[in-house]
């Protein structure tokens, strides 16, 4: 009963000893990079305003694509559906 106390208490002290490890390790990485806060904010900064952009680019590549490929298949779809893609391949070009 008390060697299966003692184990338990040793694994636990083992695991908090390696996590803390790890964490100190992540830290003195992320310090060695990044040295001041205002160094991080603007790479924060500068690193969102790409995402955006790039996420807006590639938004309106694939908006162009599927309604490309619908201006294709408007023939085959019924009257209603087929006025309706024409319609908004229409606005597009406007």
């Amino acid at each position: 009963m008390v060697d299966k106390k003692h184990s338990k208490v040793i694994n636990k002290l083992k695991n908090d000893n390696e996590r803390g490890a790890r964490q100190a390790i992540i830290e003195d990485l992320f310090y060695d990079f990044h040295r001041s806060r205002a160094q991080v904010y603007w790479m924060n900064f500068f690193r969102g305003i790409f995402f955006g952009f790039g996420s807006l680019i590639g938004a309106t590549v694939i908006v162009a694509i599927l309604v490309w490929i619908l201006g294709q298949f408007a023939g085959l779809f019924p009257q209603a559906i087929g006025h309706y893609i024409q319609q908004i391949i229409n606005a597009m070009k406007k």
